[in-house]
């Protein structure tokens, strides 16, 4: 039997639970194009987050695309070099010019200060991540973005669930993007969506996931395909029964490496974040100089032992070919991403993770003291 531990594992409802969705589905004829599940996905995402539109996505990425496209955005866009590639190549995909801006060292999010001294007249958006579900300081750059007149559109591939200051930290901007890949804590296998607050822009939103038509025979903007699948669609709808539980259960592994992990030198731990209500997305530790062996001596140990945690992010967006030639990219301009990015490891999490299995991780860390 394989006992190797991932990063992360998908929540999986029993089989038997999606037969009857499956049988409604071959009924109905209806696989797409924004058939009942769909839209009762929709409804019923809204209902469990508190916010007001949710537009279903075939996945995260096109969501971040459209959502640049539904405002309107153009010019310079400020945001962080520490995230997946796929924050960035939504700007590229829209003729769009990324401006880097160094994270807190303490939250790994973009520092506000740094955001700001970026702001040029060219400048029209920003976009920041909620790394790892941890809320960026939302009422900083939302003053920033009323101050000088810049739309806000939060990357919140982390943060489904996330409650900040008792809401959603998905209410936040003028548009937020949420990913419902595998690897994410609710999932469609595939998916994404954006959450908004004004319908019109909703309206919009939904005529650029479909090809631009607004009827049978009129395309009113240059769209693209990015519906969810009445499978993907349905899945979620099951999904969302046990999310409570499921989160509660990862809550409850971060907890157990919070204690097992406390006192060992040269490990540092992404502090709690105050008013905050996570959903254990994923639980990163910070390799430090006190520790004996390197980050990445630390993260091929733990291979050796079955244990794939992952360096993420590393390496970071502004290294890559695309980026790497834009002034910002410059690691003096980015030198705390840069020490983050070279110590970070994150550990395996998820819901159905014992206790047995979480001790070994931590004894995998131990042993190279």
């Amino acid at each position: 039997m394989d006992d190797t531990l991932f990063v992360t594992r998908p929540f999986m409802p029993p089989l038997e639970d999606f037969l009857p969705y499956l049988e409604k589905i071959w009924e109905g004829g209806v696989l797409t194009n924004n058939g009942p599940f769909h839209h009762e996905l929709e409804e019923e995402l809204g209902k469990h987050l508190g916010v007001e539109h949710v537009a279903l996505f075939a996945n995260g990425t096109l969501a971040l695309v459209t959502a640049l496209q539904a405002l309107r955005v153009s010019g310079e866009v400020i945001t962080t070099p520490f995230s997946f590639p796929a924050t960035s190549h939504s700007l590229l995909w829209n003729n769009l010019t990324p401006i880097f801006a160094d994270i807190d060292p303490l939250t790994c999010n973009l520092d506000v200060a740094k955001v700001e001294a970026a702001i040029t007249p060219q400048t029209t958006a920003i976009l920041p991540v909620h790394c790892y579900g941890t809320p960026c300081n939302v009422e900083a750059l939302q003053n920033l973005a009323d101050v000088y007149g810049l739309m806000l559109i939060y990357d919140s591939a982390h943060a489904f669930d996330v409650k900040y200051k008792g809401q959603s930290l998905l209410s936040h901007g003028d548009l937020s993007v949420v990913s419902f890949h595998a690897t994410k804590v609710f999932n469609t296998f595939e998916g994404g969506a954006i959450i908004c607050r004004d319908e019109r822009i909703k309206r919009r939103i939904d005529l650029l996931k479909n090809f631009g038509f607004a009827n049978e025979t009129t395309v009113t903007a240059p769209g693209i395909n990015g519906k969810m699948s009445e499978f993907n669609s349905a899945l979620g709808l099951l999904q969302l029964k046990h999310i409570d539980t499921a989160i509660n259960a990862r809550r409850k592994v971060a907890d157990r490496y919070r204690k097992l992990l406390a006192h060992i030198p040269g490990i540092r731990l992404l502090p709690e974040h105050p008013d905050t209500i996570g959903n254990g997305s994923y639980f990163p530790i910070f390799i430090e100089e006190e520790f004996p062996v390197s980050r990445d001596e630390l993260y091929f140990a733990m291979r050796e032992k079955q244990i794939r945690g992952r360096r993420y992010f590393y390496p970071l967006i502004s290294e890559m070919p695309m980026y790497r030639n834009i002034a910002t990219a410059d690691s003096e301009n980015l030198a705390v991403a840069h020490r983050i990015s070279s110590s970070v490891i994150c550990l395996p999490i998820y819901s159905d993770m014992g206790e047995g299995q979480v001790d070994r991780v931590v004894e995998a860390i131990r042993s190279s003291l």
